[in-house]
């Protein structure tokens, strides 16, 4: 059994809901929040110990993992205290706000002979599941293109939270807390990006942070690739189209859980199709969302086969962020990977 201490809990909600349903591999032992209040209302039938201050979970040396899900600004300092106390840490997104502070929990977690998994949930559902599926059996070809849509509704209630839309606290905008998880879709099936060009700007809320861009992608195969991200849409939908060689692939528009609904997978040649939707009926399944991801992270703490998300994974969303705002700011179309002689590698706060 896997003890697991949850700092924080507004999005800690959904992970202990999901951590409830791998209860044979996962034990909440602890919920951390600074508001006591808050932990019960998310306590239901759980047993856990609630916690004020999160150096108790650091220092207690029956919790294996550290499950930050704090607000971004601690996110460096805790998972580098975490590795510290010898925990294995998950952190939500944004793992850091600079490759160097990337580069200090690689180096930390080295350290402590200890794993970092950077919380990409969308990963997981059936139809990405059927989407490698038909990658690994040779059917989709290379990605020639692909259109990115993060068309989302964020308004003064969500904003009314401190932190939010401020650069001190929430460390960025719909870059770095919307679409981020749609670019490590992207970067999960099509690849290394070797360029970006980027604008954004802040046309919907009177906050400090963007809430919208228009985002070019050149990934290290050739493939062309672009984001279109906003947070002024009438309602929260999430659309990915990826035209690989031999099928276009379509996902459905569930904001949160893309991999959830039904995707369409039309081949482009039609005497193909059949031998498409043979493959896609073989795919196996898995589990969505939060519960997928931490599947493969107990996989990955006992040392089986698994395909968690990596702490190289997160330095490469990281990166990407970085390159974005330096071509947004600049106008400069923007090499990957982000070394430390690169102007932003200490950070891209404004």
């Amino acid at each position: 059994m896997i003890n697991v201490a949850i700092l924080g809990a507004g999005i800690g909600r959904q992970h202990l809901t999901a951590f409830k349903k791998l209860d044979e591999e996962f034990h909440v032992s602890a919920v951390a929040d600074k508001d006591a209040a808050r932990i019960e209302e998310i306590r239901g039938d759980n047993d856990f110990i609630a916690m004020t201050d999160t150096q108790e979970a650091l220092d207690d040396p029956e919790i294996d993992v550290i499950d930050v899900c704090l607000p971004p600004h601690l996110h460096v300092s805790v998972t580098l205290d975490a590795l510290a106390a010898g925990k294995h840490v998950i952190c939500e997104k944004p793992l850091a706000t600079s490759m160097q502070d990337v580069d200090r929990i690689i180096e930390a977690a080295l350290r402590a002979g200890k794993q970092v998994f950077p919380v990409f949930q969308y990963r997981w559902g059936p139809s990405l599941a059927q989407l490698r599926h038909l990658q690994r059996e040779g059917l989709t070809g290379e990605v020639q293109t692909a259109a990115l849509e993060t068309h989302w509704s964020r308004g003064p209630d969500y904003y009314s939270v401190p932190w939010r839309g401020t650069w001190a606290g929430e460390q960025g905008g719909a870059v770095l807390g919307h679409a981020i998880h749609n670019h490590d879709l992207l970067m999960h099936l099509a690849g290394e990006i070797a360029t970006v060009s980027a604008m954004t700007t802040t046309r919907v809320n009177p906050i400090e942070t963007e809430d919208c861009a228009a985002i070019s992608f050149c990934m290290n195969s050739g493939a062309l690739c672009t984001s279109n991200i906003t947070l002024g849409a009438a309602k929260d939908e999430t659309r990915l189209r990826i035209v690989f060689e031999n099928l276009t692939a379509t996902s459905g528009l569930e904001p949160y859980a893309p991999g959830q609904p039904p995707w369409n997978f039309v081949a482009r040649d039609p005497s193909m199709q059949r031998t498409i939707d043979d493959a896609i009926a073989r795919a196996p399944g898995e589990p969505t969302g939060f519960e997928g991801f931490f599947t493969e992270v107990g996989k990955a703490l006992r040392s089986e086969p698994n395909s968690a998300v990596t702490l190289r994974d997160g330095a490469a969303s990281v990166g990407l962020v970085t390159a974005i705002y330096h071509a947004a700011r600049t106008g400069e179309r923007v090499s990957l990977p982000i070394r430390p002689d690169h102007p932003l590698y200490s950070g891209w706060m404004p």
